[in-house]
């Protein structure tokens, strides 16, 4: 389950030129000093945006915000396992969270 879940990871990521996935136990993109997705123990994608944009998608995907390991991951949207099947539009979702970490103070 959680390998099928990084297959999928790895090849959303594969779609984005400007970044690359890291992390071996955790896997996860970040640019800018800032992690900006992340999939989780179960297998889940979280996706980081703007409070503002958050809380558009957040109605607009009809989901939560996401969660890693009992954390609440604020700014993060849990990515709902029916956008897992159109990678190449939840790709551009993923350079708007690229977009957005590069937006902010470098760490």
């Amino acid at each position: 389950m959680w390998e099928e879940k990084l297959k999928i990871y790895d090849a959303l990521i594969a779609k984005c030129d400007r970044f690359e996935r890291k992390g071996k136990t955790m896997p996860y993109t970040s640019a800018n000093g800032h992690m900006f997705s992340l999939l989780n123990k179960a297998g889940e994608i979280g996706i980081r945006f703007s409070k503002e944009v958050q809380k558009k998608y957040i109605e607009e995907f009809s989901t939560t915000i996401f969660k890693s390991y009992n954390s609440v991951m604020h700014g993060y949207v849990l990515i709902p396992e029916h956008m897992l099947e159109d990678l190449d539009h939840l790709a551009k979702y993923l350079d708007e969270g690229y977009d957005y970490v590069m937006s902010l103070e470098p760490k």
